[in-house]
C-alpha cells in the first residue's frame, strides 16, 4: 500500500470514529458519578424517586445510542454504621457502601431526606464527611428534609434554600444564616440545590438531566416515568388547584377539573356557583372562607399557571396561549404576568427556553 492510500485509509477511519462519536454523544466521556446519601429511616421516595429518573435517563440515552457508555452511574450511600438501613416505611434495603468506604471522584452528591436526619441523630464524622465531600463535588443537594443534613455540615449558610413546606421553621432554625424559602419546589444556589418534599425530587433530579443533556432528553425521561408535568424549580409547592383539592367542601373540590378543562370560558361568580348548585352570593361566601381569597383571583392564578405551562413547552403562539387560558387577549395576559410574577410572558417565555438550550459540559 503507498503513503498515499495508508493516508486514505487512515483519514477513512479517523473520519469514522468521530462520525461514532458524534452519533453516540457521550461515547468519548466517562459517566457521571451519581451518589446518594441515606440515613437511618430513610424516606424511600426522597431516595428512589430521584435515583430511577437518573437510572432511567442512562438507559434511555444508551438504548437510543448503542455501543455509548452510560451517562450516569448511580450508588446509594449510608451515613449510618452499617450498610443495612431500614426506610421508615419499613422496607429494608443494602447501600452500595457505607460513607467511610467511598473513594474517587462525585459528580453529584444528593442527600435524602429522613427520621433521623430530622431528629438530627447522624453523628459528627458522618457530617464531616459530607462536609469535606461536598467541597469537591461539582454539585451538592438535597431531597425534602436531606437539607437538615446540608444545613448541619454548614452549606447551606448564606445561600437561599427550600425544604418540604411543613419543615421550613425548623430549618430556619437549624440554618440561622440561610434564607430558607417555603414556596419554590426546588432552588438552585450556585452549585447547591434543593428541593421540597418528596416528589420534588423527581423534579430536581429531571432539571439536572436538563442541566447535563439537554431538555429532550429530561423531557422522554418525565414522559417514560409517567410524570404529569416536568415542573420549573420556582414552581410554587402550593398550585393553586391543589389548594382547591384539599378542601373539605366536596363541591369545591369537584368544581377543579371542569374548570381547568374550561379556562378558555367566562369563569364568573354565576357560573361557578350554577355548576356546584349554590346561589352565586352562597358560593362567593363559602369560596372566601375556604380558599382565602375571592373566586376571581383564584381563576386568575389558575390562568396563570395554565399560561406558564404553554409558555414553557409549548411554541404556540401568545394569541393562542392567550385564548386558550382565558385571557382576553395578549395585553391582558402580560398585565397578569407583570402583577403576578414581575415578569411579562415574552420574557418568560425567552428566559425559560435560553435555559434549555444552555448544556453544561
Amino acid at each position: 500500500m503507498t503513503c498515499g492510500e495508508h493516508e486514505k485509509t487512515a483519514a477513512a477511519a479517523l473520519d469514522s470514529k468521530n462520525l461514532k462519536t458524534r452519533i453516540n454523544g457521550s461515547a468519548a466521556r466517562p459517566s457521571r458519578r451519581i451518589v446518594f446519601v441515606a440515613g437511618a429511616e430513610t424516606e424511600i421516595l426522597d431516595l428512589v424517586g430521584p435515583l430511577q429518573v437518573f437510572a432511567r435517563a442512562s438507559d434511555m440515552h444508551c438504548r437510543e445510542h448503542p455501543g455509548s457508555r452510560p451517562i450516569y452511574s448511580v450508588e446509594v450511600v449510608s451515613v449510618s454504621g452499617s450498610r443495612s438501613i431500614t426506610a421508615n416505611c419499613g422496607l429494608r434495603f443494602s447501600t452500595d457502601k457505607t460513607f467511610r468506604q467511598v473513594r474517587g471522584k462525585i459528580d453529584t452528591l444528593l442527600v435524602a431526606g429522613g427520621d433521623a436526619i430530622e431528629r438530627n441523630e447522624l453523628k459528627s464524622d458522618a457530617v464531616r464527611w459530607l462536609k469535606q465531600t461536598a467541597a469537591k463535588c461539582r454539585r451538592v443537594g438535597s431531597v425534602c428534609t436531606g437539607a437538615m443534613l446540608l444545613a448541619r455540615a454548614g452549606l447551606l449558610d448564606g445561600r437561599r434554600a427550600t425544604t418540604h413546606w411543613n419543615w421550613c421553621q425548623t430549618l430556619i432554625k437549624r440554618a440561622p444564616r440561610a434564607d430558607v424559602d417555603p414556596d419554590p419546589i426546588f432552588v438552585r444556589d450556585e452549585n447547591v440545590y434543593t428541593s421540597a418534599g418528596v416528589t420534588a425530587g423527581m423534579d430536581l433530579a429531571l432539571a439536572l438531566v436538563e442541566e447535563d443533556h439537554g431538555s429532550r432528553l429530561a423531557l422522554q425521561v418525565a414522559r417514560n416515568l409517567v410524570l404529569y408535568l416536568r415542573r420549573p424549580g420556582n414552581q410554587s409547592q402550593f398550585s393553586a388547584a391543589l389548594s382547591l383539592q384539599a378542601t373539605d367542601r366536596k363541591p369545591l373540590r369537584e368544581l377543579e377539573s371542569w374548570v381547568l378543562d374550561n379556562l378558555d370560558k367566562a369563569l364568573t361568580v354565576p357560573v361557578l356557583a350554577q355548576r356546584v348548585a349554590m346561589s352565586p352570593r352562597n358560593f362567593a361566601r363559602v369560596f372566601n372562607s375556604e380558599m382565602k381569597t375571592t373566586p376571581a383571583k383564584f381563576i386568575e392564578r389558575l390562568r396563570v399557571e395554565a399560561a406558564r405551562r404553554r409558555l414553557e413547552e409549548s411554541q404556540n403562539s401568545m394569541e393562542t396561549i392567550a385564548t386558550e387560558c382565558g385571557f382576553a387577549n395578549v395585553n391582558a395576559m402580560r398585565n397578569v404576568f407583570q402583577r403576578a410574577l414581575k415578569i411579562p410572558p415574552g420574557q418568560y417565555r425567552r428566559h425559560f427556553w435560553h435555559a434549555k438550550r444552555k448544556r453544561p459540559s
